[in-house]
């Protein structure tokens, strides 16, 4: 879900467009951004702005080398979204050998993990979305709320006392982590193992793909021998229902089963862990907004964190471009021509601060209540987990400025720095400190 970050480019030439070719009609004054470079990386914002006035549909050459256009505009991201021409099968791409294999999670092709929602269109996205749908579903979602609460309460507590740490590999990062792999019935002595290889993603997310790649393959082995074994001793948990799943005698095959328990786990993390991490940051950034939420919290109201975790995915969300797609006709977006195999990067960062759609889109209001956000996508591929995500998010965001009211930055908001890549949106730590909770005395 990464793509390589590069060394920063040079600087175009103010007649230039973004990747050198011809500029679209601009005012001499106007300067085309940088993309994709570090500095871009810390505040994308200005760069996107300038691209929804001036280059709404922008063809460029992303730093893996594969050129896409990208879509800024939130009419234009919704549309795309949702447009049957554009497809999420990698095979409809018409580049080269090599740039198909950079279009996608690393080392998905080569472990067998294709058949996955992210990857498929109608009929066969409409049957495996429906059969996993009967296995995640709101009434599992709430059933674990409880659990969700025991294990943020014991991250917070393994710090609590230390009055500092680094909420990114402390606290966001673990709980996801646990969270999805009790929800898919993996036992609690591989969840370290799992706990391991998402790291891997998570440190070479920016770097050379190798590691993903070796961590992708290391996970769908272990899925896949989980699968076999389940299937003679079902339980009651996510991967049990996958394999019990069933439409009018249509079952998932073990293949799918595995692509679609690789592609929960894969895509429920991360998502969460940059939910937590940049909605702490952004309060952080934001004090008046955080004050009312504490006074909210103190309060025993829960209003103003739901429409607040809402607001906090829209206004720096963790995914900041959807995933692939690939055009299989030629069409117009935006005013521009789309050739047939051109992919396609729906900017959902920027269509979310577009204000066409949302009034004063740079301001974080938690109380925001017209927000129909892109964070979780539109249309068919809408994310199956966002309920898990939002109760994760709630919850941690809830617990660490109950548990922690006067928690803050332990450094220069400028010496944060962001991880590299393309899709996802992530702080690499996230140093904080606080007042130590005093250990509870033995009675």
């Amino acid at each position: 879900m990464h793509e390589q970050t590069p060394a920063a480019p040079e600087e175009p030439a103010a007649d230039q467009s973004v990747d050198g070719t011809a500029p679209l009609s601009t005012p001499a004054s106007a300067s085309p951004p940088t993309l994709f470079d570090w500095e871009f990386a810390t505040d994308p914002y200005p760069a996107y702005a300038w691209l929804r006035e001036h280059a709404p549909v922008h063809r460029t050459t992303l730093p893996s080398g594969v050129e896409a256009w990208l879509v800024t505009r939130y009419a234009d991201a919704r549309q795309a979204l949702a447009d049957q021409r554009l497809s999420k099968n990698p095979a409809h791409h018409e580049g080269s050998a090599h740039a198909k294999g950079r279009t996608g999670i690393p080392g998905e092709r080569k472990a067998e993990l294709m058949t996955h929602l992210l990857n498929i269109d109608p009929p066969d996205h409409t049957r495996l979305r429906r059969l996993v749908s009967k296995a995640f579903t709101p009434r599992r979602v709430a059933e674990f709320t409880p659990r969700v609460q025991e294990l943020t309460d014991h991250l917070i507590d393994r710090f609590a006392e230390k009055g500092e740490a680094d909420l990114i590999h402390e606290f966001a990062f673990p709980l996801p982590i646990y969270a999805i792999c009790e929800m898919l019935g993996v036992p609690r002595e591989d969840q370290d193992d799992f706990r391991d290889w998402a790291g891997m993603m998570i440190r070479h997310g920016g770097g050379p793909r190798g590691g993903v790649a070796r961590s992708v393959k290391q996970m769908r082995t272990y899925l896949g021998e989980l699968i076999h074994r389940k299937r003679d001793d079902l339980g009651d948990d996510l991967i049990s229902d996958l394999i019990r799943a069933s439409d009018h005698g249509d079952h998932l095959t073990e293949a799918e089963a595995t692509a679609m328990a690789f592609i929960l786990l894969f895509a429920g993390f991360e998502t969460t862990v940059n939910l937590i991490g940049n909605g702490v940051h952004s309060l952080f950034m934001n004090p008046e907004q955080r004050e009312r939420l504490q006074l909210s919290l103190a309060a025993g109201e829960t209003g103003l964190l739901e429409t607040g975790v809402e607001e906090l995915l829209r206004y720096d969300g963790p995914v900041e471009l959807a995933t692939w797609r690939f055009a299989t006709e030629s069409f117009t977006l935006g005013g521009r021509d789309i050739a047939a195999g051109d992919p396609v990067l729906v900017v959902l960062a920027a269509a979310d601060r577009d204000p066409e759609r949302f009034a004063d889109p740079d301001t974080l209001d938690l109380s925001r209540t017209d927000n129909q956000h892109l964070g979780y996508g539109h249309g068919i591929h809408y994310c199956l987990g966002a309920p898990l995500a939002r109760l994760e998010g709630q919850t941690a965001l809830a617990t660490l400025l109950t548990r922690l009211p006067d928690l803050e930055l332990a450094v220069a908001p400028e010496e944060l720095r962001w991880r590299g890549g393309l899709i996802m949106r992530g702080l690499r730590t996230l140093p904080v400190r606080f007042s130590a909770e005093s250990k509870p005395q033995n009675t």
